[in-house]
């Protein structure tokens, strides 16, 4: 957890705009899920200014501030349970250029009294109800957490330590802190306002002019607030067991269902006299980048180096066609291990040791399809199909992502089916999100934005994490992303489905550029199995494929995906009027003498979404959640377009002043730390995983929890 992470400078910048104060705010209010109180409001607004003014006037405008950032990686289930430093400072040593660490405990007491006459351990602060800790206590929990075995610095080379900071007050006023008694350290240093010229000195021993941008993100990186792109992690983690770093609620989570597996499933090699039969779901639910994905092709690949038959399912064929072609390149086996929901509706005999269903928001009523014959259509309901598939079944679900009418997986549908069949059900709840930055309050915007929460939309603030701004036409979004794209960065051109969508022409499959505003067109991502002209890519690897860039995604080939930078173009489905969004469905007409069709009027043209049968209100819920869905791609900076001007004026009220000082993730404005080099898939070559000790459960009906 932290609550901001800007530089000095940047800090003092958008405290001048007003921001500050309402941001950290909101950002307590998510994490401790109650208000901040006005005491810890006027401190943030006195005592951070204070500490930033100071850095600035050290000539060390550079180095980062964290805000209140838990001093593990680790977070507590209890949420008030979180041991939170006031602030870190991080930069570079002036003399080793070594990783340079302050952890500061910031106080506006003006005068303490000594509680006990042989210690300095307790003071008494006029005001506040009971003794007070001294503030290197604090210091020293904080340190050792950092410094730690488990801690985020553990195996950099780095110099650690940190001091408390009363500006209110005089070395006097505050002597038994200070004096022969107090606790000592390279974390005990104190400071008052008579100590304020060495501070600066201090700080200028501490901390290089520049670096600190670097430097903050190899921590973000050691904290996993920074991801690891979920294609660049599978890929890396080919002839390896471990996939993902998981942290707090996640490695809780994969934990339990491998312990599960070991107790239902048993020995593979050793089958049990009485075989166990019993059947258990886990229900995992969170938001867009809560790990969910990470979990399972962690979970996925641990089971299947213990010698269990595992399948990935989904309903995203953009999902599954990523995994297969550019990760499993190559490796029959692990291509065939990713498949779709609708795959099962003839259950595997025997039935599999582990399906993982990823996005079940995506499930569907029935397993069908125009292509299959009448005897091949599915009967029953596909999670029906799906829990028969198993003995262990895996179920990821995000309420906000369901995107067409005919998706039917909720909560509700899975408890129902799994307590028809007498399964036993393991929910969960994931909160902490891991992408765009690992940035909670982005995510928080975009739903308020978009009207998916109960908050009011509000002018974004800058968080250090996350990057968004307003394009003013559709050339400037693609100069944007084709800038970043082609300095190194990944990213990609999506928009809302309000164009019709033409299939390739021709032999030499030409694309058609359906995607027209005014004078800029541009095709969709080919409807197609196979390349098309000038290299475009099939649909279900254009999200990989380096000539995607040349077209624009959908919600249905971006979902489940990420890159450094997205382009969101907003169609006229959904426009603001009159302080509130309109939701709109469009219509086309045939271009004379050819097959091809326009917009005759603008709107929605999704099939699926835009049709009459669909009320009013399921319309308008299927179009939010596709803007939510491309809106969370992006692990660096979105740019938003809106094709309605009234549209594009209000979102740019929303998203405020741009180009603040150090806040626009550029790959040129990177620090080198933070250029992750997108890996490339993998040659045509099988893999050889490591094959673990099988966990050897004893016979019989054990306790699963």
């Amino acid at each position: 957890m932290l609550l901001l992470k800007l530089s000095a400078r940047d800090l003092l910048t958008l405290n001048s705009r007003r921001r500050m104060v309402p941001h950290l705010a909101e950002r307590w209010k998510h994490f401790r899920r109650t208000e901040a109180s006005l005491t810890e409001r006027c401190a943030w607004a006195e005592s951070l200014v204070n500490l930033a003014s100071d850095l600035v006037a050290a000539d060390r405008g550079n180095v980062q501030m964290v805000v209140e950032c838990a001093a593990t990686v680790d977070q507590p289930e209890d949420p008030n349970d979180l041991r939170l430093v006031d602030v870190v400072l991080i930069g570079r040593h002036p003399d080793s250029h070594e990783l340079s660490v302050q952890l500061v405990e910031l106080k506006r007491w003006s005068t303490v009294t000594r509680v006990e006459a042989a210690t300095a351990d307790l003071v008494h602060v006029p005001g506040m109800m009971g003794p007070k800790r001294h503030p290197a206590l604090q210091l020293q929990e904080y340190y050792e957490l950092f410094t730690g075995d488990r801690g985020p610095l553990s195996g950099l080379a780095f110099e650690c330590g940190g001091f408390a900071y009363l500006h209110n007050a005089t070395d006097e006023s505050v002597k038994p802190l200070m004096d022969i008694t107090a606790p000592t350290g390279v974390y005990a240093r104190m400071y008052t306002n008579d100590g304020r010229d060495r501070l600066l000195t201090d700080l200028r021993k501490h901390f290089a002019e520049e670096g600190g941008d670097a430097a903050a993100e190899t921590l973000l990186s050691r904290m996993n607030l920074r991801n690891t792109p979920l294609l660049d992690a599978m890929i890396r983690s080919r002839a390896e067991d471990t996939v993902f770093t998981l942290r707090g609620r996640q490695r809780q989570v994969a934990e339990d269902i491998l312990d599960t597996a070991s107790v239902v499933l048993g020995d593979p090699d050793q089958p049990a006299l009485v075989p166990d039969d019993r059947r258990v779901v886990f229900l995992v639910t969170g938001g867009a980048g809560t790990g969910k994905s990470a979990i399972g092709l962690q979970v996925k690949s641990e089971l299947e180096a213990q010698g269990r038959t595992v399948k990935y399912a989904s309903g995203s064929r953009a999902f599954n066609g990523a995994m297969q072609e550019h990760v499993g390149y190559g490796d029959r086996e692990f291509k065939e291990s990713f498949t779709y929901f609708s795959s099962f509706v003839t259950p595997p005999e025997p039935p599999l040791d582990v399906l993982i269903c990823d996005e079940a928001h995506r499930l569907r009523d029935r397993s069908t399809s125009r292509f299959w014959k009448p005897e091949q259509q599915g009967t029953q309901p596909q999670v029906d199909e799906l829990l028969d598939a198993s003995r262990l079944t895996v179920f990821f679900l995000d309420r906000s992502q369901t995107v067409r009418p005919n998706e039917v997986g909720t909560v509700e549908l899975i408890e129902d089916a799994a307590k028809r069949r007498g399964a036993t059900l393991v929910p969960y709840q994931l909160r902490e999100q891991f992408r765009c930055g690992g940035s909670d309050a982005y995510v928080r915007w975009v739903r308020a934005v978009l009207g998916l929460s109960e908050d009011q939309p509000e002018e974004w603030t800058p968080d250090g994490l996350m990057h968004i701004e307003v394009a003013d036409s559709p050339e400037e979004l693609e100069r944007i992303i084709r800038a970043e794209a082609l300095a190194g960065a990944s990213a990609r051109m999506v928009a809302g489905y309000c164009w019709p969508w033409t299939k390739p022409q021709g032999k030499e499959k030409r694309l058609e550029a359906d995607v027209r505003i005014g004078g800029w067109h541009r095709p969709w991502n080919a409807d197609s199995e196979t390349f098309c002209e000038n290299g475009a890519p099939p649909s279900r690897i254009w999200s990989v494929n380096e000539a995607g860039l040349d077209q624009i995604g959908c919600v249905y080939t971006a979902q489940g995906l990420e890159w450094d930078w997205c382009g969101v173009i907003m169609g006229d489905d959904m426009v603001r009027r009159d302080g509130h969004w309109v939701f709109r469905r469009g219509k086309d007409r045939k271009e004379p003498g050819t097959s091809i069709r326009r917009v005759a009027e603008p709107g929605s043209f999704d099939p699926k979404v835009r049709a009459s049968s669909l009320t009013d209100d399921d319309f308008a819920r299927c179009v939010r959640h596709a803007y939510h869905v491309l809106m969370t791609r992006a692990s660096r900076a979105t740019v938003l377009y809106s094709t309605d001007e009234e549209t594009r004026a209000y979102l740019k009220e929303l998203v405020g002043e741009v180009h603040v000082h150090g806040l626009r993730p550029t790959w040129e404005n990177l620090p080198s730390e933070a250029r992750m080099p997108h890996l490339p898939r993998p040659t045509r070559s099988g893999r050889r995983r490591s094959r673990r000790r099988r966990i050897t459960a004893p016979s019989g009906q054990n306790p699963l929890f």
